[in-house]
């Protein structure tokens, strides 16, 4: 697992390298999860599954709709399971999820993903 270090955006570039960048506040945000969602639906396309957690913005809503559109799967914490539910509900307004699930389901659903793909 990999997280940004602060003031830093996280992306994906096309040789799948993880990189750092300094540019604009996404959402009010530096790192924004838009600006990875987007980048790596690029790389990864239908082999990517994008994940939003609870969270105070909107930020995520964009990032799941480009998952989306190349393939990829979204799964999204329930509301109601959700510290603060402004992430999830914005996730599910942008884009048809996958899942919907409460946050003690998500690891195990992932991992059974995974599982089966692997087969």
């Amino acid at each position: 697992m990999y997280t940004a270090p602060a003031n830093y955006h996280l992306m994906v570039d096309e040789n799948r390298f993880l990189v750092l960048s300094v540019d604009q506040r996404v959402n009010y945000s530096r790192p924004s999860i838009d600006v990875l969602f987007e980048a790596a639906a690029d790389v990864y396309q239908k082999h990517l599954i994008g994940v939003i957690l609870t969270g105070a913005n909107e930020d995520g809503a964009k990032g799941v709709f480009r998952i989306k559109r190349n393939g990829g799967m979204v799964i999204v914490q329930s509301p109601e399971t959700a510290q603060a539910d402004t992430m999830p509900n914005a996730a599910i307004q942008a884009t048809q999820a996958d899942m919907i699930l409460p946050l003690d389901d998500i690891g195990v659903t992932i991992n059974q993903i995974i599982m089966e793909n692997i087969a």
